[in-house]
């Protein structure tokens, strides 16, 4: 199998019996079964939330006997797509194409709102995500090192008009808390130390079952064992209804001081066309609460350049925005439009604008993750250890998820103090401190 994610990779998860489709899902639960015994490669893209369907669909498959090979042995492939921009659609056109002389089964968001897309370029069986849901047991699924991500809701209650991710998601399915206290507890106690939290919007999690993100955080802290959660992506317009008690819920030491808030724009009338339901007063609030209590806290971010419309005055507000909130770690995409959203029907701005605009956010962006990063060399903090990249070094984690490299080939989820010695933007370097050596954060 190959991975293309944004953050997680690993091992294959064990072979478990499969619970088949009820008849309720009976329309589009043929193809698993068809799929038994076979010698299978599977190509993930995406998102985390992704690549954990990528993780379900394996264990399926291992439990019907199939196994997990190279493209040059394997008898079917499967590509789980992701069709969130206009260059990553063309990247999964390619990849069908490549594959569209052999038995080809395709899943993910494409099928989902592009299937006559897929039909121009190969015949190929749909996976539908529901079947790979209801055919694994629980939300939890291992990831890379000793990363364990458990899916907590798919779709969202946004209504943002260039979304092609909400069309092929669909409304907020909320997973039930047991479930994921419970897949929690297991991803624990096989070995897990950090728990990703994933989903579309996680802090929109419970608002169809009448519930609510900083009770399950509060939940998930109270299991017992050595682990740290990080929630995943949250709308702004979700966190705003939950706000102080989401704060509250990041006072445990089981939670890493980390917020990812998308917020895409920096100019509210862009924000109205995007029909993102917030302001950029909002995102100033949602950061300013959280640091005020939490002042190393990193909160990263989306921005989208070039939006239909957008002048130069607007992007100059998106800059300020960016300056002001201080992101950490903050995703840029050129605005690309995707087919059925509202947005879809409006005049793209031309591409030598948003290059430009992307590139000046980039700069100012990295000039503001440097500053972050070298504000913690000379300081001392706590780490564990959660992958490998490389030979004879590990990647750690602080409380506030700092990604710390430390030249030592380091156990899974060992726990200790380390010197931050240098920067290297996307991460910092780290020198082991002798037990009882180490004092400050």
């Amino acid at each position: 199998m190959v991975n293309h994610p944004p953050n997680d990779t690993g091992d294959h998860t064990p072979a478990r019996s499969v619970r088949l489709p009820t008849a309720r899902r009976e329309s589009i639960a043929i193809t698993l079964e068809d799929l038994r015994g076979r010698r299978i490669y599977i190509e993930s893209y995406g998102c985390t939330y992704n690549h954990a369907d990528t993780r379900r669909l394996e264990a399926i498959l291992e439990g019907l006997g199939c196994r997990l090979t190279g493209p040059d042995e394997a008898e079917t492939v499967i590509i789980n797509t992701c069709t969130v921009i206009e260059a990553t659609e063309r990247k999964m056109l390619r990849r069908l194409a490549t594959f569209a002389d052999r038995d080809l089964y395709v899943t993910g968001c494409m099928p989902l709102v592009q299937a006559g897309l897929i039909r121009e370029v190969c015949t190929a069986q749909i996976i539908h995500p529901d079947e790979i849901h209801e055919c694994s047991g629980g939300v939890g699924s291992p990831g890379a090192g000793s990363i364990g991500v458990v899916q907590v809701a798919s779709g969202c209650v946004g209504h943002c008009s260039y979304c092609i991710t909400r069309l092929a998601r669909g409304q907020l399915k909320s997973a039930s808390a047991e479930e994921i206290l419970d897949a929690v507890r297991d991803l624990v106690a096989s070995g897990a130390y950090e728990i990703q939290l994933t989903g579309q919007d996680v802090a929109a999690w419970g608002l169809d079952r009448g519930e609510a993100l900083p009770d399950l955080l509060q939940e998930i802290a109270d299991i017992p064992g050595r682990f740290a959660v990080r929630p995943g992506m949250m709308h702004p317009a979700s966190v705003l209804r939950i706000l102080e008690p989401l704060i509250d819920a990041y006072e445990s030491d089981r939670i890493f001081r980390f917020l990812h808030l998308p917020v895409q724009s920096g100019a509210d009338t862009v924000l109205e066309r995007m029909q993102r339901g917030y302001s950029a007063a909002d995102v100033v609030k949602i950061v300013d609460a959280f640091r005020e209590r939490y002042p190393d806290m990193m909160i990263s971010s989306d921005f989208i350049t070039g939006f239909p419309g957008e002048t130069d005055d607007e992007f100059q507000q998106t800059l300020e925005l960016l300056r002001r909130a201080a992101f950490v770690k903050v995703n840029i995409t050129r605005y690309s439009r995707r087919p059925g959203t509202p947005a879809a029907v409006l005049k793209n701005l031309p591409e030598k604008i948003r290059k430009v605009r992307s590139r000046a956010l980039l700069a100012e962006a990295n000039r503001i993750y440097d500053a972050y990063n070298e504000r913690w060399i000379g300081r001392e903090t706590p780490i564990v250890a959660t992958e490998k990249h490389a030979p004879s070094s590990t990647v750690c984690r602080n409380p506030c998820y700092l990604n710390i490299v430390v030249a030592e080939d380091l156990p899974f989820g060992f726990s200790g103090r380390a010197a931050i010695t240098a920067n290297r933007r996307h991460y910092v370097i780290g020198t082991l401190v002798p037990p009882g050596a180490g004092h400050g954060v």
